[in-house]
C-alpha cells in the first residue's frame, strides 16, 4: 500500500531570505515573508529591529535552535532565516469593502489553531469551490502556507484571497464593525448546521481537531453550530466538516 503521509521538502535556496540585513531590507521594502527563523540564542540591535518590523507586518517568528537554521543548508545565516511567502496576503478590510462594492454577500472563514497543512490545503480547495471570499489566519498557531500547502491545494490558495492578522479576537471585532456576523463550529452546539442562518452576511469560524476553538473567541462569536450525524464518532476531520459547511452555506444561499 502507498504511503499516504506527505513528506516535507527543504525550501529551496531561491525561497530563503539570509542574514539579519537581508531579513531587516526584505520587510522594509514590502517583500512578504511567511515566516522567519530566529536563532534562540541570538540578540542585540539587529534582532530587536527584526522582532519590531515582523510585529509591523504581522510576520510570524519561530525561535528555533541552530540545528534548525543549518538544516537549510546556507551559510552565513547570522542566526537568521525568513521564508519568502508564497501566498500573497490581502488586508481584510480591502477584502471586505471589495466584496461589498461587486453587490456580494460576504462569506469569511477563519482558521483557528489548525497546523496541519494537508487539512490547510483541503479547506482551502472547498472554500474556494464553494465561494469563500477570504480565508483569515493568525500570525501564529497555524501551518505555513509552503509549497506543500499550495500542492495540497491544488493551488487553490493561489487563487483565493487570504488575509493573515495579528489577533482573532479584534478581527471578529472588525467583522462585527462591518456588519458580519461570525459563526462557530463547535461539536457540543445545540443547534445544527441546517438551523442557523448563513444567508446572511457571516464568517465561519473551524478550530484545530485536538484544541477546538479558542474559548475566548468561542465566547464572542454570534453563534455556534454543529453537524448533525448518525454515528457516534468523535468529530469529523476539520477539512471534511468545513466542506459540508461549505456546501450548506451555498444551498442556502442559493434558495434565499
Amino acid at each position: 500500500m502507498k504511503n499516504f503521509r506527505q513528506q516535507q521538502h527543504r525550501p529551496k535556496k531561491n525561497t530563503l531570505v539570509i542574514g539579519r540585513k537581508a531579513v531587516t531590507e526584505a520587510m522594509q521594502t514590502g517583500k512578504q515573508l511567511e515566516r522567519i527563523y530566529l536563532q534562540s540564542t541570538v540578540h542585540g540591535e539587529a534582532i530587536d529591529e527584526i522582532k519590531k518590523l515582523a510585529e509591523k507586518t504581522q510576520t510570524p517568528i519561530n525561535k528555533v535552535p541552530v540545528e534548525k537554521l543549518n538544516n537549510f543548508n546556507v551559510s552565513n545565516h547570522e542566526g537568521c532565516v525568513a521564508l519568502i511567502a508564497k501566498v500573497q496576503y490581502q488586508d481584510l478590510q480591502d477584502v471586505i469593502s471589495f466584496v461589498v462594492e461587486k453587490g456580494e454577500t460576504p462569506l469569511f472563514l477563519i482558521l483557528d489553531g489548525i497546523t496541519d497543512i494537508r487539512n490547510i490545503g483541503g479547506i482551502a480547495r472547498s472554500a474556494y469551490c464553494f465561494g469563500v471570499n477570504a480565508i483569515i489566519i493568525p500570525d501564529k498557531g497555524v501551518g505555513a502556507l509552503n509549497e506543500d500547502a499550495l500542492l495540497t491545494s491544488a493551488g487553490a490558495l493561489e487563487e483565493i484571497a487570504v488575509c493573515r492578522v495579528n489577533s482573532l479576537m479584534k478581527t471578529v471585532d472588525d467583522l462585527h464593525l462591518n456588519g458580519i456576523k461570525v459563526y462557530a463550529s463547535e461539536m457540543k452546539a445545540e443547534k445544527k448546521t441546517y438551523e442557523t442562518n448563513f444567508a446572511e452576511p457571516c464568517a465561519i469560524v473551524m478550530g484545530g481537531e485536538e484544541k477546538g476553538i479558542y474559548p475566548a473567541l468561542l465566547k464572542i462569536c454570534d453563534g455556534q453550530f454543529q453537524i448533525p450525524m448518525t454515528g457516534d464518532f468523535d468529530s469529523l476531520n476539520v477539512s471534511v466538516a468545513t466542506g459540508i459547511i461549505l456546501y450548506e452555506v451555498m444551498k442556502q444561499r442559493s434558495v434565499s
